[in-house]
């Protein structure tokens, strides 16, 4: 999208927003950066809405109204408190459901070092953006029990999922003259899915050829994090992995209180705090509303909206760096006076009192211009490539469960095969079991048991069918997979000794 108004307020229209106060202290940080841009010039039409903890109380599963989801469409825009989706009330978290209804699917979380606000790293220059996907992997939520006591999670990495937020990611890094971009999987292990991720990333790659490209696996940027964090630039990594090295960073320079984020899609924003809605604070008027004031900021860039956006984060950091209005999180920190710590209202106060007013020590970059904007090149599967391409059919995962001996089950499962299949191997939780390669490993009532095609059979859905007819007869199956090879290749993790 482009910029929606001119970059000073003028005369200009007041530009719609949705509002989500949320639950919890979200009320009161959202209140209080309301007050912020309003104080900064900015005139915003804002629609107030509702979702969380309130909604799923009335029998709403999804905790987002549909009066909610019709502001949002009308206004493209978001700024929301943390919701909570209660105990015993509705199905996803509706913070997802936020994400997913509107293909927000770069969530983009800056962590960079804060005058005034002391850490282990203080001094070295942190400053990096994690870019996580936001809307597939385990987060896509497809979740099933396969017996009573085996739960078992789709982890979902798509393509085209894949292109957009690494897409994203370079662009971002190119916008802001960022000089690196490190791509962080578990690819070592999930070969199929964080390695397709791995796989489009340095597919990409060469077309920012002034952008250093790098893939480090998830565990050692975890690591890297703690004993060297300046290294990073834009980290570009899968929902999960973001999810969680995310919240890392951000204690890295100072905690959640100061972690802004912003949730793009083409051609709507969602923007919130990281932190949660911590209800035991609510209604106190202590908690800390850097963070979401931060998330308005990056909200007013991506509205076009670039000296009040300055004007607001230089505010926030002279009144950090200043240190007279504290709150309790940081005086915590700081070894200060938390009983009289600042109230969300007096810090409030004290930023607008400081508009106009400039940091001294501001470390690396003062700001960013990210207004979530990226090219829409065409997703690299068309039909067309998708229809010159050579699929077979060479087997079938079939899991069962059953409390039958592995050898018997084994030794029953290999007669049941038919003429154009056999029966490969039994796995226990990705471990092979039969044939038995002497290991030991405890059973859990499911297996897995891997059927191929035998030498110069040409494997049928039909011969699918039936074989799983047949083993129905005899056994309980909880799910089968088709084993398929793409243009030779097979698409499919292997066993031991396969």
């Amino acid at each position: 999208m482009e910029s929606r108004t001119s970059t000073s307020s003028g005369t200009q229209a007041a530009i719609p927003v949705t509002v989500i106060p949320g639950d919890g202290v979200g009320p009161e940080i959202v209140r209080s950066a309301m007050r912020i841009i309003d104080a900064a010039g900015v005139k915003i039409a804002w629609e107030e809405a509702e979702a969380g903890a309130e909604v799923f109380r009335r029998g709403d599963s999804s905790g987002v109204p549909q009066a909610t989801r019709d502001s949002i469409e009308r206004t493209r825009v978001v700024l929301k408190g943390p919701l909570e989706t209660p105990v015993g009330f509705g199905e996803k978290s509706a913070n997802v459901t936020l994400r997913k209804l509107f293909e927000t699917y770069a969530n983009v979380r800056p962590a960079r070092e804060l005058p005034g606000v002391p850490t282990r790293y203080s001094g070295e220059g942190l400053d990096m953006i994690i870019v996580r996907e936001n809307i597939e992997d385990l987060y896509a939520g497809i979740e099933h029990m396969q017996t009573p006591d085996v739960g078992q999670g789709l982890k979902v990495i798509t393509r085209k999922g894949s292109e957009k937020i690494i897409r994203y990611a370079f662009e971002l890094a190119r916008r802001e003259g960022r000089s690196k971009v490190t791509c962080a999987t578990k690819a070592n292990i999930m070969k199929l899915t964080e390695g397709l991720f791995k796989r489009v990333f340095e597919e990409m790659a060469p077309e920012y050829p002034e952008i250093t490209a790098e893939h480090l696996i998830i565990d050692n940027v975890a690591h890297q994090l703690a004993k060297n964090p300046a290294q990073f630039d834009i980290i570009v990594t899968t929902n999960l992995n973001g999810d969680i090295i995310s919240d890392l960073a951000s204690g890295l320079v100072g905690g959640l209180g100061f972690a802004s984020s912003g949730n793009y899609g083409d051609d709507i924003a969602i923007f919130e705090a990281v932190h949660g809605s911590a209800p035991k604070y609510a209604g106190k008027d202590v908690i800390n509303p850097t963070a979401l004031i931060l998330s308005s900021v990056m909200m007013l860039r991506y509205l076009g909206q670039d000296e009040a956006a300055a004007s607001v984060e230089d505010a926030v950091l002279y009144t950090l760096e200043e240190g007279r209005a504290v709150t309790q999180d940081l005086a915590r920190q700081t070894g200060g006076d938390v009983e009289h710590a600042t109230s969300t209202t007096g810090f409030t106060d004290q930023v607008i009192a400081n508009l106009g007013r400039h940091p001294s020590s501001v470390p690396v970059r003062a700001r960013t211009v990210d207004r979530g904007l990226a090219p829409r090149p065409g997703w690299s599967y068309a039909p067309e490539r998708y229809a010159a391409m050579k699929r077979e059919l060479v087997g079938v995962d079939v899991m069962i469960e059953t409390d039958l001996p592995v050898e018997q089950l084994g030794d029953d499962l290999a007669g049941l095969a038919g003429e154009k299949l056999e029966l490969s191997m039994v796995e226990s939780r990705g471990t092979k079991v039969y044939p038995s390669i002497g290991l030991a490993t405890d059973h859990v009532r499911w297996y897995r048991g891997r059927f191929v095609a035998r030498a110069g059979a040409v494997v049928t859905e039909d011969d699918l069918v039936a074989l799983l007819g047949r083993i129905a007869a005899r056994h309980r199956w909880t799910e089968f997979v088709r084993l398929q090879s793409f243009d030779g290749e097979l698409a499919f993790t292997k066993a031991q000794g396969e």
